[in-house]
């Protein structure tokens, strides 16, 4: 819940020419009353547009919700599902985020499906386990094909907006582990194919390194998003 309408605009306006090269996927996701005004004043550029959540139902009384044909109509093309801050804030269970999941794929709007644990699950050493449940009741009813084109986030509550971040090591653990999981549901080829995201205090001192591990393929950027120069640092770090 940051930035005005102008604000958004302001910030995607600094960000197109400083990432515009970018080698990799760049998506913004502002909050939903600046989502169309973001969306235009980024088409021309390789900036893709998300929204931060989505309602499974196509219309009716769900006073406070959006639907996948309201973001159609804006040219969203993702959408974030199942943020720590959804899930511990407002209730989102991993039932609410499967629907969702498959509302938004159904309209062509790719899900980035978050996952993660909190520090009393990281304590008791059940986190391996916590984090595959999670996936597995996100992805249900989903197929080996469409499995492929999803994004999975691993953000582990620890590290949102703690200033902590999950070492290298411990990314790479879960986000491995997350892989394993899909592959063992979905299949290789499915598994070889999502890509893993990790988020939680990504910064552009620790980009590059957390980009090294091999079942890391993106980041999910909070705060340094925010600042057109350390988001643009991110998305054109070096290898």
């Amino acid at each position: 819940m940051n930035n005005t309408i102008a604000e958004g605009v302001k910030l995607v306006k600094e960000l197109a020419p400083l990432v515009k090269d970018a080698k990799v996927t760049v998506v913004v996701c502002p909050t939903a009353t600046a989502l169309s005004s973001v969306a235009d004043a980024v088409k021309g550029t390789n900036i893709h547009v998300g929204a931060q959540n989505v309602h499974w139902e196509d219309h009716g009384a769900f006073t406070g919700e959006i639907s996948t044909g309201m973001l159609n109509e804006i040219g969203v093309d993702y959408c974030v599902l199942g943020h720590s801050e959804r899930r511990g804030y407002f209730g989102e269970t991993n039932e609410g985020v499967n629907k969702r999941a498959h509302a938004a794929f159904n309209a062509g709007i790719t899900p980035i499906i978050c996952c993660g644990e909190p520090i009393e699950i990281r304590e008791r050493g059940s986190y391996l386990d916590f984090v595959a449940f999670q996936v597995l009741e996100a992805l249900a009813g989903f197929t080996q094909e469409e499995v492929a084109k999803i994004v999975i986030a691993y953000e582990p509550i620890w590290a949102i907006g703690t200033g902590k971040t999950a070492s290298f090591e411990q990314a790479e653990e879960v986000c491995k582990h997350i892989r394993e999981t899909v592959a063992a549901r979905f299949g290789k080829t499915a598994a070889d194919a999502i890509r893993i995201q990790y988020g939680g205090s990504v910064k552009p001192a620790t980009i590059s390194d957390l980009m090294k591990q091999p079942d890391v393929d993106g980041a999910l950027v909070g705060g340094a998003s925010l600042k057109a120069k350390d988001f643009s640092e991110i998305v054109n770090y070096q290898d």
